[in-house]
């Protein structure tokens, strides 16, 4: 008999948390005979950690991991995975804006032969500038990095076994599980639904988590930064010998007035600013080779809770 993971990252979601496991446990594993849920505290400042616990003295089927502090989505859905036993697991957020009836869609995709069963965005309740963001962010991605990605994207997915043992072993830093995923390549299918607007709490998908989020992902999975540098890098090139030619013609034919501060400011400026462009491209590469050969844990595990022993704690736990 298959079992199945259910891994819901938690950060500073005391409103939300105990909501959340009540309907998946009414709506989802009410109706799966062989489940584990695994809760993934990523370094909240508020009570979630404490609820967790209530949940988990609760539920023996429920098994918590504590980060030492917060490492951001992606380290928390590699740890919930790293400790996962089941056949496929899924990762469902827990701020309610998904139906956890999608669990069960998901769950069914797999069973009849699907690595991989993305929950896509239909549609999404919430504001035009967060729409406008997201849209532009997978139109992004679609075009410079993984032309697999649905045009509205996806944050809720369940995936095999195999596809979980490919994640552990990537290993990688600064990017995204998301595009991971779409990158390994295995056999998808895709479940449709409307992303509901948050009711309950604030968000902590800052813009500047989104920005980091952008140039994650373009960094990690496409070349076009590079690609782009080497374009207008080859274009300035030439607009420079054209320039110069000009400038020789005009200075042998006695044009060129004796005062020209303005054009070589202009020039100065442009050329200036597109160095420090171009340098800031090439320095996000720089740092994300040196962040890799320090060779630093992805994430950092406190504290495991388990249905058999309920509490191991780790200095270091590194995965």
């Amino acid at each position: 008999m298959s079992k199945l993971s259910i891994i819901i990252p938690v950060y500073c979601n005391e409103d939300t948390l105990m909501c959340c496991y009540q309907d998946v446990k009414e709506r989802v594993l009410s109706k799966i005979e062989e489940y584990e849920l695994i809760l993934v505290d990523d370094g909240s400042v508020d009570h979630s950690w404490d609820i967790m616990s209530h949940i988990a003295e609760e539920d023996t089927k429920v098994k918590l991991i504590r980060l030492s502090r917060n490492f951001g989505s992606h380290a928390a859905c590699l740890a919930g995975l790293s400790l996962a036993e089941g056949d496929c697991a899924t990762i469902k957020a827990a701020d309610l804006q998904e139906e956890s009836e999608l669990i069960l869609e998901m769950y069914a995709s797999w069973k009849r032969g699907n690595q991989v069963v993305l929950a896509v965005r239909s549609d999404r309740e919430e504001g035009v500038f967060q729409k406008w963001f997201a849209n532009m962010y997978y139109w992004l991605v679609r075009k410079l990095a993984l032309k697999n990605m649905p045009p509205k994207g996806f944050d809720c997915y369940l995936i095999d076994r195999k596809v979980i043992e490919v994640l552990k072993l990537l290993d990688e830093r600064n990017s995204a599980i998301t595009l991971q995923i779409l990158w390994a390549g295995f056999r998808t299918d895709f479940v449709y639904y409307v992303r509901k607007a948050r009711e309950v709490g604030t968000s902590k998908w800052t813009l500047a988590k989104k920005v980091k989020l952008v140039v994650d992902s373009l960094v990690s999975f496409s070349f076009a930064p590079i690609r782009f540098m080497t374009i207008v890098g080859g274009m300035s090139f030439i607009i420079s010998i054209l320039w110069a030619f000009l400038l020789i013609v005009e200075k042998l034919l006695g044009g060129i007035p004796v005062t020209g501060w303005t054009t070589l400011m202009v020039m100065q400026l442009f050329s200036s600013g597109l160095i420090m462009f171009t340098l800031g491209i090439l320095g996000e590469y720089i740092w994300r080779s040196m962040d890799a050969a320090r060779n630093r844990p992805v994430y950092i595990v406190d504290e495991i809770v388990t249905g058999e022993k309920k509490t191991e704690t780790f200095e270091k736990d590194i995965v």
